[in-house]
């Protein structure tokens, strides 16, 4: 007898699709079959599609930024993810500047995400080291951390192009992905910003001339290149006229729902601050343009930062703890906007890039039994949770989340969180 069965549902395999149920063993998918067999547990997924679980890779809980603090912690911060249908999603450690440090900095991060009520990982973070940059690779491979992220501004984090140079020199033999936030330092316009100037404080260019050299970097290195929330459809068409025939291997972008749903045009807002990340939010044509990209974009992380309304309402971005909320609303955002394209892009590619696959990212057998039911014709209310404000307030969506099933247990059942326990994840590509 097997311990669940979801029945009569709509089934998501790998770009097709089968029409009847799942069953569940020990947490992991047993067998698809169009027949019904015995389980303990039966539920109905009446015709809605039956997807793998998403997986954000991209996520801030239970951050600090100077004197701020993000709103959610990993509890809270996973059950909104959970209640968006994420049942894995990534975090990320602090700049590390050695490998005593880099220790320190994950047994800290594990012990914090214990209550999360799905499973998780961690991203490394380094800066400039002290120890050799192979020393720090491997010691974040050990932890189940074959991903390491740079930056190329914000001060005491941001890491050398000599740095980053090396790091994509290892990564191929050494299986480590090299993530980086990518903008050109020297472009960015420092001082009192105010909030209304925030896209122009950190033009177009400043991401673009940045990621075409790191571009070239790994190119040159054969190494293995992500950046993260890619801001600009110009930066994407420019990569892929110089470096498609490396895309995938040598480079891979991540985007974000804010910069497809989103534009600067909410700076001129009274409540601007609202909309304040970084990168920034940008031109309707540099939306539309990405948009236009969007099957270059091989995955999609919410880059969820959420903060309290008075902490966000200043009027300069020096005062501004940046980021916003999003992790509850990623998917349903961009399936309504792009459809059935974007499946692939929150499960089997954003696994398969992060070492997650075969265990999460599919439906099929042996995989572990991460899987949503989403109603398309349901709808996505938006809520203010902790932060207070939501920067997609007043925003119809369509489509909602009805369950969410975690290594065979439900953590969303009917839209309704019904708590869960996860687990930390080690990954390895």
């Amino acid at each position: 007898m097997y311990d669940l069965g979801i029945v009569n549902g709509r089934i998501y395999l790998g770009g097709s699709w089968f029409e009847g149920n799942v069953y569940v063993r020990n947490g992991r998918i047993a067998t698809l079959s169009a027949a019904f067999f015995p389980a303990r547990h039966e539920h109905d997924a009446e015709g809605w599609m039956v997807l793998p679980g998403f997986i954000d890779p991209h996520v801030h809980f239970a951050m600090t930024a100077g004197k701020y603090a993000t709103v959610d912690t990993f509890a809270s911060g996973s059950a909104a993810a959970a209640l968006g249908g994420v049942t894995t999603y990534i975090d990320f450690l602090e700049c590390a500047g050695s490998v005593t440090a880099l220790d320190q900095l994950y047994r800290e991060r594990r012990k914090a995400a214990e209550n999360s009520v799905v499973d998780y990982g961690f991203h490394a973070a380094a800066v400039d080291p002290q120890d050799s940059p192979l020393a720090m690779m491997r010691a974040a491979k050990k932890m189940g951390m074959p991903t390491m992220k740079l930056y190329t501004t914000y001060g005491n984090c941001r890491s050398s192009d000599a740095f980053i140079e090396s790091l994509l020199e290892l990564s191929p033999n050494e299986r480590v992905r090299i993530l980086v936030h990518a903008e050109n330092d020297s472009m960015l316009r420092q001082g009192r910003v105010r909030v209304s100037e925030h896209a122009l404080s950190r033009p177009v260019a400043a991401e673009l001339t940045e990621m075409v050299k790191l571009a070239e970097m790994a190119m040159y290195r054969d190494g293995w290149l992500y950046l993260v929330h890619v801001s600009c459809g110009t930066s994407v068409k420019r990569l892929y006229d110089l470096y498609g025939t490396h895309w995938g291997r040598n480079l891979i972008l991540e985007s974000a729902p804010h910069y497809f749903c989103l534009t600067a045009d909410s700076y001129a807002r009274s409540d601007a601050w609202m909309f304040t990340m970084t990168p920034p939010l940008r031109s309707p044509a540099e939306a539309s343009l990405l948009a236009e990209q969007i099957d270059r974009i091989q995955v999609i992380g919410s880059d969820h930062c959420s903060f309290a309304e008075t902490d966000k309402k200043q009027e300069f971005t020096g005062d501004v703890p940046m980021g916003i909320g999003g992790v509850q609303y990623s998917f349903p955002l961009l399936f309504q906007k792009f459809g059935e394209k974007m499946i692939d892009k929150f499960t089997k590619n954003v696994a398969q890039v992060h070492g997650l696959y075969p265990d999460k990212g599919s439906l099929l057998p042996g995989s572990d039994a991460d899987i949503v039911i989403y109603e398309q014709t349901g709808s996505t209310s938006i809520s203010h949770r902790g932060a207070g404000y939501s920067p997609y307030e007043g925003m119809a969506i369509s489509g909602r989340v009805r369950d969410t099933v975690s290594r065979g247990r439900f953590v969303v059942r009917h839209g309704v969180l019904v708590g869960g326990q996860g687990r930390y994840v080690a990954r390895r590509l």
